[in-house]
Parts: structure tokens; C-alpha cells; sequence
């Protein structure tokens, strides 16, 4: 399975992750967005809806009948209920290969030194089966693959 490490140093979450979905959705798949809380769930919705004022990202936090129809869905549980085919693990979640999707991408925060610890170990565990890539921003907001 294709991994996708995102190393966070130069922008946060909030900024990052609605042009990686916006990307995702010009492909045509759909995606789920895994939070460690409920409270992240919600701060990445608001996020969302305020992204940009000329670019709207269809997105509704797990627990509603719609969630099946859902291109972007934020969730809390490892259920893939709108048959994403990118799963993203952030704001805590640690990512788990399982499901039939075509890419896995966890983001993790470059300034938390627990996060970078915890990264650290996702990738040697998930590596040796895996197609595994490692991004970071440069200070211009490009994104180098660094391995």
C-alpha cells in the first residue's frame, strides 16, 4: 500500500490538509479524515468551511444518514463509511493498514516532539511492507519528497 508521511513544520494542519482533500477530490476519490477527538474533528470542520471563500470542499462529520454520500468524511473510528479511497490519519490518529484504499496519508506535527517520536515508529514498523514516502515543506510552502 502507498503511505504518504507529511512532516508539518512550516504551516499547520488547518492550512495543509484542505489542499491535500482538494487534490484527493480532483481525482476523483473520496476520502476520510481520521482525528484523534471528536474536538479535533470539529476544529478541522470549521476549518473546512472558512478554507477559502472561492473554493468549497463537501465534507460532514461521521454520525449523520448522509455520511455514505459524503466526498470528504471526518471521523473518529476506523470505519471507511462513505467508501473513501484516500484515508488520512491527523490530529493524533495513528495510521493502521487496513481497508481497500489506494493511499494512506498521515500528517504529523513537526514542532511536537512526541509526534515526531510517535512518526518515527509508525514508519519503521509500516516501511518494510509498504510503499512509504516522506514529505517536508521547505519555508516556500513546496513540498520535497525527502525518502
Amino acid at each position: 500500500m502507498e503511505i504518504l508521511f507529511y512532516h508539518l513544520e512550516q504551516q499547520p494542519l488547518e492550512k495543509v490538509v484542505p489542499v491535500l482533500l482538494e487534490k484527493t477530490l480532483e481525482r476523483g476519490w473520496k476520502a476520510v479524515v481520521e482525528l484523534g477527538s471528536k474536538e479535533r474533528a470539529e476544529v478541522l470542520d470549521n476549518a473546512l468551511w472558512a478554507w477559502r471563500d472561492d473554493s468549497f470542499l463537501p465534507h460532514g462529520i461521521e454520525g449523520e444518514d448522509t455520511d455514505p454520500l459524503q466526498p470528504i468524511l471526518l471521523t473518529t473510528s476506523n470505519a471507511n463509511t462513505n467508501q473513501a479511497n484516500v484515508r488520512f490519519f491527523v490530529g493524533g490518529a495513528v495510521p493502521r493498514v487496513e481497508g481497500d484504499y489506494a493511499r494512506l496519508v498521515y500528517m504529523f506535527d513537526g514542532h511536537d516532539p512526541d509526534a515526531v517520536t510517535k512518526a518515527r515508529a509508525v514508519w519503521k514498523q509500516l516501511s518494510p511492507d509498504n510503499e512509504v514516502t516522506y514529505w517536508q515543506q521547505e519555508p516556500s510552502g513546496r513540498w520535497v519528497k525527502k525518502g
